[in-house]
């Protein structure tokens, strides 16, 4: 017998069904839409990881992140990032110039 590494509710398995079927997904969240369905139906993570095409480290980070957390597995958490260096007018700025003609000579 297969060891079961995530159930789903009625209400989220609902969810991610539907979700796959829109077909305009971004292929992070429909990897791990599809890892939470396949694990869901009882398949290990070594299946889930060659259906879905990642590391098993990756499922199982995945099952976790979805027993603490939910479905706020599928997105990721805003990641810290260098702030921007130029404003918004420096950049219309910066556009018109390069969108402007050249000067002759």
């Amino acid at each position: 017998m297969k060891k079961e590494h995530v159930t789903l509710s009625e209400a989220d398995r609902a969810y991610l069904q539907n979700l796959i079927k829109k077909g305009s997904l971004p292929a992070k969240t429909f990897k791990r839409a599809t890892a939470l369905i396949e694990l869901d139906r009882g398949r290990t993570f070594t299946e889930v990881a060659a259906i879905v095409g990642v590391v098993i480290q990756t499922v199982s980070t995945w099952a976790k992140k979805y027993q603490d957390s939910g479905l706020a597995v599928l997105t990721d958490k805003p990641r810290p990032g260098r702030p921007t260096v130029i404003d918004g007018l420096q950049r219309a700025k910066i556009t018109a110039l390069a969108c402007s003609d050249p000067p002759a000579g």
